[in-house]
């Protein structure tokens, strides 16, 4: 069989292919939840929808996006050999994780260009939600058009002189087929995958540090001139975790671009390449998409606000299954009981179960409509003195720590 080449169909032992499958069922389970978290955090808490906020909700949706269908068939494409799905499906794949990708870091430059104009230069008008949202709207269209000839060169073909064979049986052979992009010529796939390095990578995150450089200066003048008082403070603590899902993302992705300029440039012969596509792509797309995983914590962290929101969510998860418990522990009366003491029964056992178990959930539903009231009247203008209006304010941020209407103070 001279000129023909013989892949295993399994490209790993099972042992690598278990550690693998499980390091990408991790980040796969972690972007999933949270960044879903995220979406419902910013989406039903009015008080939450602000510039910044909305920025950090479509950078969710595209890492939403990279979890469900870039990491699923990654793993698989690095598993076995060849590709084994359709041509549609490795059109799709590329171009989802293409355009999440650009999304993303067009979205950081987009958040930092806020915190900048918000910081260095205060007395200018600050974006409305109306012009972030036409923001994300260009984002997602320059995204769509910088991946487009990458989704028109994408196919799958079969490899000649190539073939897949299991368990090293030889007088079984498959054809191998392989996703990639078929360009006229190779210089032209370089120039592309250049191009993409420097638009989606080199220059937006060169101008997030240069503006996030400019900030952090701005603030840290301030903060000495006003001895670092509370929106301060806030303003700073913010900037750092701007910083560092920036810092994260490049240190994500930085491996993953130098393989790609490398295989492009370098020219590796067959048993470096070999060693590359089975240990060293695996690692760098994990990498990668990690970075997917990693946002929601980093909010959870630097920000009171997400931290809150995301310890009411499984509050309110925590109340609803201890309802649905308590409720099918509630006695019934035997038959033969007076009304008068089906009722009394009734109220005893009703008493003893909001005074146990449910306490936390029924002061939490009573906050909530609470918080409801207080804040419409404070918005329909007829609260009283300044006093009381403070009182009312108070009261709001007490009730928002336990999951109510969560306040946000650190966007101003």
């Amino acid at each position: 069989m001279a000129g023909i080449i013989l892949s295993p169909y399994y490209q790993h032992s099972l042992p690598t292919a278990a550690l693998f499958s499980l390091a990408y069922l991790f980040i796969f389970l972690l972007c999933l939840m949270g960044n879903a978290l995220v979406c419902v955090i910013v989406l039903r808490n009015r008080h939450m929808r602000t510039v910044t906020n909305i920025f950090i909700l479509n950078l969710a949706v595209s890492d939403l996006l990279v979890g469900i269908f870039c990491i699923p068939t990654t793993l698989v494409d690095n598993l076995i050999t060849g590709w084994p799905f359709s041509n549609t499906v490795c059109k799709l794949s590329g171009l989802v994780q293409g355009m999440s990708v650009s999304a993303s870091v067009f979205t950081l430059v987009a958040i930092a260009v806020d915190r900048f104009r918000c910081i260095v230069y205060p007395f200018k008008p600050k974006l409305t939600l109306f012009i972030a949202k036409v923001s994300i709207g260009t984002i997602w269209l320059l995204a769509l058009t910088i991946m487009f000839p990458s989704v028109l060169m994408l196919t799958v073909e079969q490899e000649r002189a190539h073939f897949m064979i299991y368990n090293d049986d030889q007088n079984n052979t498959y054809p191998l087929y392989s996703c990639y992009e078929t360009w006229p010529d190779p210089e032209m796939r370089k120039i592309y995958t250049t191009v993409l390095f420097l638009h989606i990578y080199v220059i937006p995150l060169a101008l997030i540090m240069l503006m996030y450089g400019r900030i952090g200066a701005k603030l840290y003048s301030a903060a000495v001139s006003e001895h670092a008082n509370a929106q301060g403070k806030r303003k700073i603590r913010v900037v750092k975790m701007l910083i560092m899902v920036a810092l994260l993302f490049m240190l994500s992705w930085l491996p993953l671009w130098t393989l790609m300029m490398l295989t492009d440039y370098g020219h590796p012969d067959n048993d470096s390449l070999e060693i590359l596509t089975s240990y060293i792509f695996p690692l760098s797309h994990w990498l990668a998409f990690s970075n997917s995983s990693v946002n929601p914590i980093i909010y959870g962290y630097f920000n009171e606000n997400f931290k809150r929101g995301f310890q009411a969510v499984f509050q309110r998860q925590a109340c609803f299954r201890r309802r649905r418990k308590m409720r099918f522990r509630v006695k019934r009366p035997r038959q033969g009981c007076s009304p008068l003491n089906t009722g009394v029964l009734g109220s005893k056992t009703n008493r003893i179960f909001t005074e146990s178990d449910l306490t936390g959930c029924v002061r939490l539903e009573l906050e909530h409509r609470r918080a409801s009231t207080i804040e419409n009247k404070a918005e329909g203008g007829n609260s009283g003195s300044s006093g009381r209006r403070e009182i009312h304010f108070e009261e709001i941020e007490k009730v928002s720590s336990v999951g109510g209407k969560i306040y946000n103070a650190w966007e101003h």
